[in-house]
């Protein structure tokens, strides 16, 4: 088995990329799980997986926010570390983007969106001090300093998130292999897993929007999304 090596590096830094626009820099919504996933995806050479990937996860986080002092998980994570995972994946087995594979590095992955929320919240309070000093050397006069310090807050996002997306891609490269070993009655379970977990991040995202007829949106949208998958996947076999 043939680790690409560039390959992990590009998901790394674009994994530590958008940890940084997600939190202090820019915050043009690159960060989003479709738009990061879907980058992360052009930059391994399989667009397809960073898209679908990422099309599941948006639905899947949308709606969440900031409340207080409560954070969400990390939906940039979540998205990133999915992506690389099923393009590295995709990559190791030679056999191209399918939807099992989409389904296999969602459910082994989603997960690191929780772990980027502990992340978070460590950094906060390295961040949130630093921010103090920050404005304290400003405020004597010291500009040089205040914009060094808030520089320095920024590069804990980028050089942590970054490895942990860049060790997800790596673990793709290992993945592989076992994916070409399953059995096909699993390969076709991982299969039509996919436009059902994208019909429940479709409800999800409805009903998370708190409108009056939320349960109609989340049941036309769960619907409309599990015909889309199905007629792709349907038609990708003639």
């Amino acid at each position: 088995m043939n680790v690409g090596w560039t390959q992990v590096a590009l998901a790394g830094v674009w994994g530590g990329l958008v940890a940084v626009e997600r939190k202090a820099f820019l915050q043009a919504m690159f960060s989003r799980p479709l738009v990061a996933a879907t980058v992360m995806g052009l930059l391994l050479n399989d667009v397809t997986s960073g898209l679908f990937t990422g099309m599941l996860l948006e639905l899947f986080h949308l709606g969440t926010a900031n409340l207080g002092a409560s954070l969400p998980d990390n939906d940039t994570l979540s998205a990133t570390a999915t992506s690389a995972a099923a393009a590295t994946m995709a990559a190791a087995t030679g056999a191209g983007s399918t939807p099992a594979l989409w389904s296999l590095a969602v459910l082994l992955f989603v997960g690191m969106g929780r772990i980027g929320l502990r992340v978070d919240r460590v950094l906060e309070r390295y961040s949130g001090r630093l921010a103090r000093k920050a404005l304290a050397s400003a405020e004597a006069g010291q500009l040089t300093l205040a914009m060094q310090q808030n520089l320095w807050g920024m590069w804990p996002h980028f050089v942590l998130f970054g490895a942990m997306t860049a060790s997800c891609a790596l673990l793709g490269f290992f993945l592989g292999p076992l994916l070409e070993r399953m059995p096909l009655p699993l390969l076709r379970g991982l299969a039509w897993a996919y436009p059902a977990m994208a019909s429940v991040a479709a409800a999800l995202a409805a009903q998370g929007s708190h409108a009056r007829r939320a349960a109609v949106y989340a049941s036309v949208g769960a619907a409309v999304v599990t015909v889309v998958v199905v007629l792709c996947t349907l038609k990708g076999r003639l």
